[in-house]
């Protein structure tokens, strides 16, 4: 029966035909479990989910198409560049020799097989990318409840709804406490619809007002509850109104939208190059079919159609290194903005804590033992197995009565929770009703200054208790109660008139490297600032053992609310604590800081905390406490909440985006020099010096380099010495283009030095251009060499540090071997053997005409940052 709720799109109807979840609403409890074949509601056993993951298939809405190898063949024919080098091919077949023909095409194919490679990797990179990323939910399994992915949830499971996270699967509800779920992705309803247990529905109730039922895609507000699945993937409502997978698309990013328009562009300027140089060498006297095989093998070596896939790859590839450290890319922008970060605002608890609370201390001591059985009962946190799930602070009060020997089950069996109003942000506090011999008991628990007000007594005195203990750095939690006549209460009549009863300090210790890591922030012109909702005082004895800047006041939420905008806008410039704060003053935060001129990095978790992430440059969400709503609008996703772990990720970000340069710079360098030494000759009145097969060969070789071989370079030692780099500052400033063509320029200068003195001595064409040949080989692969770093010398860096590029520069020195000593080979490359003059002129050329740039960085690296290079501009604000 349960295959028949899922696979059947008319199973679990009664009567009309509707889809699978449509008239779950009809049912009781009970008549929902006997159709789903489920005996009660302890959940299913793991064997019992895996049948049930057989026959119902994965809840997911449909499967991604995925290319096959056939038809990424045929795609990779089609490209233009493709088709325009099998013209060259048949041109040479009918003009020249079948081996040119021969080589052309095999180059064909082994230019598709690196592409395709490439790609393959990528999305190798983004597919595991979405594996790391992909959802979670609490499933009950074999009597406990456990974190699964959502594709792993079958009907029948049942299921845990917390505040903020996403539902994974149409669902009846078994119990709900002060349930609320938005439903605005599936109905257009913008308000939360409550939801309630225990009644069944007429058949025609609208969507909207299915209040037992939860649906995929919706989420929770606010509250808590239980639930079992009735339908998942395809069969769910969202399943039925989707129809189809949407497959969500990244947007491309700023870089790539610039480098495809450059990309264009270039292409024009590639183009005239490539019908001029033919023009000139015909009119100069050069063979007509000889020049209008030279003008394609240019226009297919020269068109920059690579860069936009390069950086594509690059992108991709550096979100899978980002995962790796533990920080998971939602979007392919966060990929080249992290770096460019100036402050980075972060919570306090669980970032630069470890998130294990611990009760340390209970005052008064006389009320100890009734505190302890207080914060059982005004408490969240379920049992599951062995263990407390829940939120941090709840469990450590569950924690602290069970070693104290309260039996947390027992308890909570002997008073049955009537009534609670649920914590949240604004209020502060959360109270509960439960009933005592035969009267309500209310139990508050909450912030002080949220729960001493609705008290009597002396408020002044205890407010300076919980100063004194929130100086040592513990979270203080107030409780009160009262005792009244059995009945239905609001929370305004549930929260007043309390007898105040005692205080507990929960104690939250720093992360081992959080101190390291701000440390670090700060010496790459990083400002650190902690926003928290804890105490003043709390949140300055975590700041001062974290190694936070404390020499200013901490400015609490009150205090940000006083502040006009301009005065809160000079206020961030110089406060690195916001304590007592709420989201949006989070989100004011961010923006008062934006209108700095400040690039803001932010972490989340709670689902207010949404709006901060989005309007952030980079919105960070934990991974381990967030909601799935914060985990949605934020940019990347922490799988470990580690403060040190974003400060990796800015590491990480700025290597990728240097890398990327120098990617570019070289690609492009090579692409200049290339028009520049087939330029000269024809100008001169000389042949062109590389025949269109080299030519062609050169391009492949360029291409593994540029999309390769770089996106493995590590980083420079004074990287994280920089101030973060301007995100304003085009990719392509004056610097880098000034870059290019000096980096272009001794490539060009020893290629035309070799080819012109082998020329005009008089030995033919063909050593000519083998000579020229075999100089760019060797002079492109050191000036690869010269363009890893762009400021530490390579020998600081360390010549065998990047391995890939070791194995393709051993690779193309081998086949600058083979053209000049193989004679098969020379038939096919149009080359011929070298003198021993010849090489050691070659060898000369090739090192003086790249190497000139590492005496440069020899006399300028110092160890020191230099702002004025890629645009990197120091913090508009200093210190932290």
């Amino acid at each position: 029966m349960a295959n028949d709720v899922t696979g059947n799109k008319n199973a679990g109807v009664i009567s009309n035909g509707q889809g699978a979840a449509t008239l779950w609403h009809m049912l009781t409890l009970q008549e929902t479990l006997a159709k789903l074949n489920v005996a009660d509601t302890s959940g299913l056993t793991s064997d019992e989910a895996k049948r049930l993951l057989i026959e119902a298939g994965a809840n997911r809405l449909s499967d991604e198409h995925r290319e096959s190898l056939l038809e990424m063949i045929l795609e990779g024919l089609r490209e233009p560049l493709i088709l325009l080098l099998m013209v060259t091919g048949i041109l040479y077949g009918i003009w020249g020799e079948l081996s040119d023909t021969i080589t052309i095409f095999a180059v064909i194919l082994i230019v598709i097989g690196i592409e395709i490679f490439n790609e393959r990797r990528a999305a190798q990179a983004v597919s595991a990318l979405r594996k790391l990323a992909e959802p979670t939910a609490s499933v009950a399994r074999d009597g406990r409840f456990i974190n699964l992915p959502t594709e792993e949830i079958v009907p029948g499971d049942v299921i845990l709804i917390q505040a903020g996270r996403r539902i994974p699967a149409d669902a009846y509800l078994i119990e709900a406490t002060g349930l609320t779920v938005d439903e605005s992705a599936l109905t257009g309803e913008s308000v939360p619809v409550d939801k309630e247990t225990g009644i069944t529905l007429p058949e025609n109730t609208p969507l909207a007002e299915r209040r037992t039922l939860l649906f995929a895609g919706t989420t929770s507000s606010q509250g808590r509850g239980t639930a079992v699945v009735v339908a998942t993937g395809m069969t769910t409502e969202l399943g039925r109104i989707a129809g189809l997978a949407r497959e969500a698309k990244a947007p491309r990013t700023p870089l790539q939208v610039s480098m495809n328009a450059l990309s264009k562009w270039l292409v024009w300027i590639a183009l005239g190059f490539s019908l001029i140089i033919p023009v000139l060498g015909w009119l100069r006297g050069q063979p007509l079919q000889q020049m209008l095989l030279t003008g394609l093998s240019l226009a297919f070596a020269t068109i920059p159609e690579e860069l936009p896939i390069i950086i594509t790859m690059v992108l991709a590839l550096g979100a899978y290194r980002l995962s790796k450290r533990h920080a998971i890319v939602k979007r392919l922008q966060a990929v080249e903005s992290i770096g460019s970060v100036t402050v980075i605002a972060t919570d306090k608890t669980g970032t630069l804590t470890e998130n294990r609370m611990e009760v340390s201390r209970l005052s008064p001591e006389s009320e100890a033992p009734k505190l302890l059985q207080m914060g059982v009962l005004c408490n969240h946190a379920e049992m599951s197995g062995n263990e407390f799930v829940g939120d941090s602070l709840d469990k450590a009060l569950l924690n602290a009565a069970q070693k104290a020997g309260v039996d947390v089950q027992a308890l909570r069996r002997a008073h049955p929770l009537q009534d609670e109003f649920a914590f949240d942000n604004i209020r502060k506090r959360m109270s509960v009703t439960y009933e005592e011999n035969g009267q309500s008991k209310v139990i508050v628990k909450g912030a002080p200054e949220a729960v001493l007000p609705l008290t009597r007594g002396n408020q002044t005195e205890l407010m300076a208790q919980t100063g004194q203990l929130a100086a040592q750095g513990q979270r203080i939690l107030a409780f009160a109660e009262k005792t009244v006549p059995i009945g239905k209460l609001t929370q305004a009549d549930a929260e007043s008139d309390l007898i105040f009863v005692g205080f507990m300090g929960l104690a939250d210790p720093p992360r081992s490297d959080a101190r390291a890591a701000i440390a670090a922030a700060r010496a790459a012109g990083i400002r650190s600032l902690m926003v928290t909702g804890d105490h003043p005082l709390t949140a300055l004895a975590i700041a001062r053992q974290v190694g936070l800047n404390v020499d200013k006041a901490v400015l609490t939420g009150a205090e940000m609310d006083s502040l006009s905008d301009e005065a809160f806008q000079e206020a961030v410039a110089t406060t690195t604590i916001f304590a007592r704060a709420t989201p949006e003053h989070k989100l004011r935060l961010v923006r008062a800081l934006q209108n700095r001129g400040e690039r803001v990095a932010v972490t989340g978790d709670g689902v207010n905390d949404a709006p901060a992430l989005a309007a952030a440059d980079i919105g960070i969400a934990m991974g381990e406490s967030g909601t799935d709503v914060a985990r949605e609008a934020a940019d990347i996703v922490l799988a470990d909440d580690k403060y040190a772990t974003i400060v990796q990720a800015v590491e990480e970000g700025r290597v990728l985006f240097e890398n990327l340069k120098k990617g570019v710079r070289y690609y492009l360098a090579c692409k200049v020099a290339l028009v520049s030494i087939t330029l000269l000759p024809v100008l001169l009145g000389a042949p062109v010096p590389f025949a269109p097969v080299q030519i062609i060969l050169m391009e492949l070789i360029m291409d593994l380099a540029a999309s390769a071989t770089f996106v493995a370079e590590p980083a420079e030692s004074d990287l994280m010495r920089l101030p973060p780099r301007d995100s304003k500052t085009p990719f392509l400033n004056r610097h880098m283009i000034g870059s290019i063509f000096i980096s272009a320029s001794g490539l060009f200068a020893a290629v035309s030095v070799v080819y012109l003195t082998v020329w005009y001595s008089g030995v033919g064409q063909t050593q000519a251009q083998t000579a020229a040949f075999v100089t760019w080989l060797i002079g492109h692969v050191l000036l690869a060499f010269n363009l890893r770093s762009e400021r530490e010398p390579l020998l600081r860096l360390g010549l065998l540090s990047n391995p890939l590029m070791i194995v393709w520069a051993l690779a193309t020195v081998l086949f600058a071997l083979a053209v000049t000593l193989f004679p098969g080979v020379q038939n096919f490359f149009k080359t011929a053997t070298l003198s021993s003059t010849e090489w050691g002129l070659i060898v000369a050329a090739a090192i003086t005409g790249t190497f000139w740039l590492e005496v440069r960085k020899w006399l300028t690296f110092r160890g020191k940052p230099m702002p004025h290079e890629n645009g990197i501009t120091p913090s508009t604000s200093q210190g932290n």
